[in-house]
């Protein structure tokens, strides 16, 4: 098979929470607290200003030494040089965007609580795989529930992992022991009152891996 650019290393995944005036800021603080990668998520249709911040987080992002990924949209990620795109299931076609974005492109699947559609992405070129909702998620608060013990049972795939939905720094150490590689959060560390503080109990969580021994 194929080998394509990988998710490297471990750590928060953070989601932006859609517009807001302070983005940059919080987003700095976010890096601050140890994010190791950012996704830019906007469902509104402003394309001049998802355009600009898109461009600027790139920026603040690369400037921390860590990958920016596009939610959804392959043709903003290749407009701003992004180092990738994730996808939903209704985002469109991951071999089309792989096209699009090249090899070296990091490319990651939502694949909810199905080990099928997680093998399928990978065939089909994905960087990484995100599984979710593990808990009850104020973002997406109708979305299916996955199993912690989906995490354990995808060990073996070969690429890393992804656990999203409801995670908080009080129940992320349950997923960093079933072997999630990154715990992404959006309203945990865009919503809290103190941006880096909530960022760095994350990372203190992968600080501290059990599983791997070492710091992340």
């Amino acid at each position: 098979m194929k080998s394509f650019a990988p998710l490297a290393g471990r750590g928060l995944y953070v989601i932006t929470d859609g517009p807001r005036p302070d983005l940059l800021e919080v987003a700095a603080q976010a890096l601050a607290g140890g994010a190791r990668v950012m996704q830019y998520r906007d469902k509104t249709v402003d394309a001049t200003r998802r355009h600009a911040e898109a461009s600027a987080l790139k920026l603040l992002c690369h400037s921390h030494g860590v990958p920016f990924i596009v939610n959804a949209d392959a043709a903003l990620a290749l407009a701003i040089g992004a180092d990738g795109v994730h996808l939903g299931p209704e985002d469109g076609d991951l071999a089309n965007a792989r096209a699009l974005l090249g090899d070296q492109a990091i490319i990651g699947a939502s694949c909810l609580a199905s080990l099928q559609r997680a093998e399928a992405a990978m065939h089909a070129g994905a960087s990484y795989v995100s599984f979710g909702a593990f808990f009850d998620s104020p973002t997406k608060p109708l979305a299916g529930r996955a199993s912690v013990d989906l995490l354990r049972q995808t060990d073996a795939l070969g690429v890393p992992r992804v656990a999203i939905g409801g995670i908080t720094p009080d129940n992320g150490r349950l997923l960093v022991d079933a072997g999630a590689n990154f715990l992404a959060a959006v309203s945990a560390v865009f919503g809290a009152t103190d941006v880096r503080a909530a960022a760095q109990r994350f990372t203190d969580l992968y600080s501290s891996d059990r599983n791997h021994g070492t710091p992340a």
